[in-house]
């Protein structure tokens, strides 16, 4: 039996099977498509993260992580590998002081059209020892490796135009520092001439008698043979050469040591030295320290380590010039990158008088003390004196380990600045707690105040506590306050006054403010808390002890309304310094009667600064004795800072504040009044 076909079924149409077909094809075609898309996407990302990291890498000058990134085909083709490619780096940005290396934002990472790289280009820009170089482009390709993406790397990424075997050589000219002058043109900080010890090879012998010489030298110098032996190592050094390893002062005593010889060079000097060694402060060799914070510092090159010298050092030192070149592997030069002129430092005047430093320097010589003279009418500082001090041409030139830890284990500190240093001014200021008064009206000059005794306190409430004074005068007014020093007269002032007006009165002065000036100090201070805190507290405030810290500087300037008409100044040290607007913290009236009160303590037979009237000039002063610490032992005497404050009654024409630690106020009269004699003479 046949089978037959069910006559219901068609076939299918022709065109129907071409559909179906097609569209098979275009879906297979999308997807192919679609993962070429992918693929390319995934492509870019991955070099432009490559990119990126390599570009990180270099602007944290990251060397080693930069040849990880860079492709070892490139390396071979130019005889290179990651580590010499590093080297290389190193050489040549360490050797131009490269830092600060910046890639600006255009970086580009792009592919043309059938390429199977990307080429990457970005902008670099970077400090050189010279300072800042001009923008260079960089240009080059990322390939695909079996690791990812790669960087081509040749020198050209060191510096464009930079061949496999090319040369960088930076030469340096350094201009003539700067001079530190007083107001009338003196140096105090100047070129100058000391010695430069050196070793001269072949000298120095060979084997056992090289060592034993190299041991000597080591000893006599104060350096080590490792330090020595590297010197001698440095790739121009020949039998002949002088290498250089020891400065030493002009008027040093020269050992005549084998293999040893002198050479004069040109030196910074001092020429008043110790006297102005804090405030001027001296120089010294570049640290690695210094070089790694100023990318323009170069071994070797000389920089102000302290003071003065250190504040304003980039204006002293100028500017570098010199030429950054790329040479041929002949040495022939193929271009500049990089050249500078020399500016030579910009010479810098002082307020001070040199005269009237070194003269108060002399007087305080042997003592741990210090001195402030200043102009109180335009805040000119004339003199700032520290003593013990330290000699500034040895720490410039070349001072021993064990010289410089006798300076550090002196006990009396001659490396502190004491014109900068906190104290209690002692009765010195009780001209301040007068002005208030006055000014609030609860002193009344004429006025006087009966006191019984060496001692006083307000009433039980005060426990043990008691203020003291040092002359028993039953009757005492404002101006034999003065005169006598009355600690009690200035204690009951300050309680009547009451808390709220005296410490009204204190913030009218300045404390707690930054007085601007080139050195290193902290605020004047009422108390520790920034209040007085109890009556006991009030009252020893009012005479110059309790928790008041002042510097000289600020003592100085906090006294200025005494001889300036009510006016507080603000103190400048150089010619050019500009300073806050005078204030006036006290009426000129007030100001008035401190000022005559203090001529009459000078002039009175029995006023506490009365060894000052034989000066010729008419005088103002105030005598201040702190105590610094009680007796342990019953009937000796406290430790205490001596203090004078004087000025110039007639003119304004300076005003002092000095002061002595361990002494009585009378043990700094006696040093100062030399100086003070002759002040007229040098002004």
């Amino acid at each position: 039996m046949k089978n037959t076909r069910n006559k219901s079924e068609k076939k299918r149409p022709l065109w129907l099977l071409i559909a179906i077909i097609v569209a098979v094809l275009a879906l297979i075609g999308v997807g192919i498509i679609g993962y070429s898309i992918w693929a390319e996407a995934r492509d870019e990302k991955a070099a432009m993260e490559v990119a990126a990291s390599f570009i990180t890498a270099l602007e944290k000058q990251d060397y080693t992580a930069m040849s990880q990134l860079v492709s070892e085909e490139s390396l071979t083709a130019i005889d290179y590998t990651k580590e010499s490619m590093a080297e290389r780096y190193e050489t040549v940005y360490g050797g131009v002081g490269a830092a600060e290396l910046n890639v600006s934002d255009n970086t580009t990472v792009t592919q043309e059209e059938g390429a199977d790289y990307y080429d990457l280009s970005y902008t670099v820009n970077m400090e050189t020892a010279l300072g800042t170089l001009d923008e260079k482009k960089y240009e080059t390709t990322l390939s695909k490796t079996d690791d990812g993406y790669k960087v081509d790397w040749n020198t050209h990424l060191i510096f464009p135009d930079m061949e496999p075997t090319d040369k960088v050589s930076l030469t340096t000219t350094v201009g003539e520092r700067g001079d530190i002058l007083d107001k009338n043109g003196s140096p105090l900080a100047t070129e100058g001439t000391s010695w430069q010890a050196g070793m001269q090879p072949s000298a120095l012998g060979e084997g056992d008698q090289r060592t034993t010489n190299l041991e000597k030298i080591a000893e006599t110098y104060d350096v080590t043979v490792e330090e020595l032996e590297s010197l001698l190592e440095q790739g121009w050094v020949t039998p002949d050469s002088f290498v250089p390893f020891k400065g030493m002062p002009q008027d040093a005593e020269l050992p005549q040591v084998t293999g040893v010889v002198y050479q004069e060079v040109t030196a910074r000097t001092y020429p008043l030295n110790e006297a102005a060694a804090h405030l001027i402060g001296y120089v010294g060799e570049v640290s690695a320290e210094n070089i790694e914070k100023d990318p323009t510092l170069r071994t070797g090159d000389v920089i102000g380590k302290s003071g003065l010298e250190a504040t304003y050092d980039e204006r002293l030192r100028g500017q570098k010039g010199g030429r950054i070149e790329i040479l041929t592997d002949d040495g022939e030069l193929k271009m500049v990158l990089q050249e500078t002129e020399v500016q030579n430092g910009e010479d810098i005047t002082l307020t001070i008088n040199a005269e009237i430093q070194q003269a108060a320097y002399d007087q305080l010589t042997g003592q741990s003390g210090s001195a402030v003279f200043m102009n109180p009418t335009d805040g000119s500082l004339l003199a700032l004196v520290s003593t013990p001090s330290y000699d500034a041409n040895l720490m410039s030139s070349g001072i021993s380990s064990e010289q410089y830890q006798a300076y550090v284990d002196d006990p009396m500190s001659p490396f502190l600045a004491r014109y900068a240093a906190g104290y209690a001014p002692g009765s010195t200021f009780k001209v301040v707690t007068a002005g208030i008064g006055l000014d609030a009206g609860t002193i009344i000059p004429e006025e006087t105040q009966e006191i019984s005794g060496l001692s006083w306190q307000k009433d039980e409430s005060w426990g043990d506590y008691k203020v003291t004074r040092v002359k028993d005068v039953a009757s005492v007014n404002l101006a034999d306050a003065f005169a006598y020093s009355d600690n009690i007269y200035f204690a009951r002032q300050a309680l009547d006054m009451g808390r709220d007006t005296y410490e009204a009165g204190l913030k009218q002065y300045i404390f707690g403010e930054d007085l601007k000036l080139p050195i290193a100090m902290n605020p004047a201070q009422i108390s520790n808390s920034g209040t007085l805190d109890s009556e006991g507290m009030l009252a020893d405030t009012a005479f110059g002890q309790g928790e008041l810290l002042l510097s000289p500087i600020q003592q100085a300037v906090t006294y200025t309304p005494f001889a300036n008409n009510g006016k507080l100044v603000y103190p400048k040290l150089t010619a050019d310094q500009e300073t806050a607007e005078a204030k006036q913290p006290v009426t000129p009236e007030s100001a008035a009667i401190v000022k005559e009160d203090l001529v009459q303590t000078v002039q009175k037979e029995y006023g506490s600064s009365h060894k000052l009237a034989v000066i010729d000039q008419k005088t103002a002063a105030k005598t201040g004795t702190a105590e610094t610490r009680e007796s342990e032992t019953e009937g000796e005497d406290a430790e205490t800072n001596g203090f004078l404050m004087a000025f110039d009654a007639e003119n304004s024409s300076y005003l002092m504040v000095a002061m002595i630690e361990g002494e009585s106020s009378g043990a700094v009269i006696d040093k100062m009044l030399p100086v003070l004699e002759k002040m007229e003479a040098y002004q």
